[in-house]
Parts: structure tokens; sequence; C-alpha cells
């Protein structure tokens, strides 16, 4: 018997449950649908500020929402992944995706504005990482790590590749037009792809230990292990997604253009790239726990330097770089938080619980950045109080820890 027909004769799970076309396919919608879905709102929102006179706290508010919806929405999606599988689900964001862009480009008012982002939320749960992770967990268990590095090694690209085209395409068209052709870039790319390519074969979830009884789950969510964790991602994202999003206004307001913040975005997901290719190795030589103070950490660092570094444009990109490595460890530390402590049994419900405040956390991250910059002072301090967020999510590590590791 060869060494891959043993490791799937040991995990039960067969050649059919590792089809090819997944990987590349999730890679394809992943830069896609976080490329269009959320990097391309930051570069565009102070356009479309400047030509409806909404103010920025309101239309940031509305992708806030969506961000929230996401967030609730994903914790349905993560049942339904774990008892169908991702094709359907991931399948209907893909159609909404679009829908809600176009809403969006053609709204009249906040109102309608607002009512598409909600819309584009219910797509973000359905087709953003969450879904993706329980999918590549349960088809490439126990080698899921690799395949989860892969995937997020291209969605890594979104800022890369999207940031910089939408602000190009602004640079031509209205952000009303822009938005319309980035909708019709989704539907082209996700939608077949999602459809075609999710079609294998949903495998059974790997039975529960025998060491938990069989309502184990309940235990886990109960522990203190479970909920200091989710406190530590709540923080740490809150403190990642405020960066993200204002990290344009903050360049802005230091006297550089559009495109220059645009690319200095973009190329933060060079080091989110960059940053994957790093985690496998972290992950063996690391402990979980040193593992997640030791990046919680450094994002609050990376963060403390934007805050005071006021230029030269370079500095500014290579610490939007650093931030973006930082930030491609933490995705895939959150990805793997579930099955480092309490294995893959249940990885979708239980990852949509741990992550649901971190979402909410994000979610509100945009819109508390907008309405917390003017009475700080600037975009400066609000970077000085996310480093301090982060300080603190580090001090919460310390209770994150199990006191056996799962089988």
């Amino acid at each position: 018997m060869t060494n891959t027909e043993a490791r799937v004769a040991a995990t039960g799970t067969g050649v059919r449950s590792r089809p090819r076309a997944v990987l590349p396919a999730l890679c394809v919608t992943q830069i896609t649908s976080w490329g269009v879905l959320y990097y391309a709102f930051p570069v565009l929102n102070p356009a479309i500020t400047d030509t409806t006179g909404w103010p920025a706290s309101l239309t940031t508010a509305g992708f806030s929402a969506a961000l929230i919806v996401s967030a609730v929405v994903g914790i349905y999606v993560g049942r339904v992944l774990d008892r169908r599988g991702p094709r359907a689900v991931m399948t209907a964001g893909s159609v909404l995706g679009p829908l809600s862009l176009l809403i969006v480009a053609a709204a009249p008012n906040l109102v309608v504005f607002t009512a598409g982002w909600l819309l584009a939320g219910a797509s973000m749960a359905a087709t953003f990482y969450p879904p993706a992770f329980a999918a590549l967990t349960r088809w490439w268990a126990p080698d899921h790590i690799r395949a989860l590095t892969i995937v997020t090694l291209a969605g890594g690209l979104a800022s890369t590749v999207f940031a910089p085209l939408t602000a190009i395409l602004a640079e031509h068209y209205s952000w009303r037009a822009t938005y319309a052709l980035l909708a019709a870039i989704l539907a082209a790319l996700t939608i077949p792809t999602h459809a075609r390519a999710l079609r294998a074969p949903w495998p059974p979830a790997p039975d529960v230990s025998t060491h938990r009884p069989a309502t184990g789950l309940d235990p886990t969510v109960r522990s203190r292990a479970f909920w200091m964790l989710a406190v530590t991602f709540t923080l740490s994202a809150f403190a990642m997604y405020a960066i993200v999003i204002t990290l344009v206004p903050l360049l802005l307001e230091r006297g550089y253009s559009t495109t220059q913040a645009a690319w200095a975005l973009g190329l933060g997901g060079v080091g989110q790239v960059l940053g994957r290719t790093l985690y496998a190795a972290l992950a063996r030589h690391t402990g979980v726990l040193t593992r997640t103070a030791t990046l919680v950490g450094l994002g609050g660092l990376t963060t403390a330097a934007l805050a005071l570094a006021p230029g030269p444009y370079g500095l500014l990109v290579v610490l939007s770089v650093l931030a973006g490595i930082v930030r491609g460890n933490l995705t895939l530390l959150q990805a793997t938080a579930v099955t480092d402590r309490w294995g893959t049994s249940h990885y979708g419900r239980l990852s949509g619980l741990l992550v649901t405040p971190a979402h909410a956390a994000a979610a509100l991250a945009p819109f508390a950045g907008a309405i917390l910059a003017a009475p700080l002072g600037g975009y400066g301090p609000l970077f000085a109080l996310l480093a301090t967020i982060s300080v603190a999510a580090t001090l919460t590590v310390l209770w994150t820890g199990v006191t056996e590791r799962p089988r």
C-alpha cells in the first residue's frame, strides 16, 4: 500500500473526498469575492461621499451593517455546511453578491444603499473564508492546514488585485459604474465556479472521540478556553479590520493621493500572502498559546508603527506590508484554532460560534473608526488606540489553552 493509500485508509476519506477542482476554484473565488465585496469599498467610499453628499459615517455604517449580517448569518451557514456541504451555500452567495452591488450602485438614497449592503452581508457569509475553510477542513482532513494555506495565499491577493483595479476604474468611471463593472466580474468568476467545482460528495464528519460524550459540543462552547479565545479574536479582529478600512483615509490625511493609498492597501495583500507561506513552519515550531500571543502582539506593534510614522510614502508601504504579513498569519491562526484545540468534529458549528463575536467586531470596526477619528484628532491617534486594543487582546491569550489535545 502506498503512503497516500495508507493515509486515505487511516482517515476514512477516499480520493473522491479531495476533488481536484475545489482548491483552484476556491482560490479564484476568494480573490474575487473579497476583492469586490470588501476591498473595493475603502477605495470608492471617498468618491461616494464626495458625489452624493452622504456623510462618510453613514456610508461606512451601511458597510458595517453588511459585516454584522455576515456574522449572524455565518452561524446558520456553518450548520448547513456541516450537514450538506458547501455547493448550494456558496453558489447562492455568489448570486446574491452581484445583485447586492447592483442595488448599491443604483441606490438613490442612503436607505437603498444600506439595503444593498445588508444583502451583500448574506453573500459574504456564504462566500468568504469561513465556508471555504469548512469545506477544506472536511475534504482535506487531516492535511487541512496545507489546503487552508493555499487558499488563503490566493485570498491574500484580493486587495493587491482589486484595490488598484478599483482605483483605475474609478479614474475613468463614476463610483456607480465602477461597482456595476465589479458586480459583473464577481458574477462571471464565482457563480459558475462554485456551481461546477463543488459538486463532489460531502464526506461524513469524523467520529467524535470516545473520551467525549455524544453531546460533547456543549461542554466545549461553555469552556473558559473557548470564550476567552473568542474574546482574543474579537479584540484582535476589531483592531485589524479597522486598520484595513481606515488605511486609505490615514494616507489621504497625510497628503497622499487615492491611487497611492490604494496601492499601499493592495501591497498589504502581498504581505498577507508572504505571511501565510510562513504559517505552517510557525505552527510546527511553536505551541498554540505562544503562536497566538506572538501574532496578536505583532499586530499591535505594526499598528503602533503606522500611528507614529508620518512618512515617507515608502516607509508607510513597508509598514502596510508588515501589517499584511501579520494579518495573513492571523487568518490561518483563526482558521485552525478549533482543530488545534478540539479536533475536526463539528468544525463548521464550533468555528461559526467562535468567530461570530470577531465578525461582529470586524463589522463595527469601520463604522467605529469613522466615528472615533474626529474626536480623537485624526487617524493617527485612532491607530494608536487600535494598537492598545491589540495589546489587550494579547493579554487574554493566557486563558485560551485546553487541558487535553484532540485525538
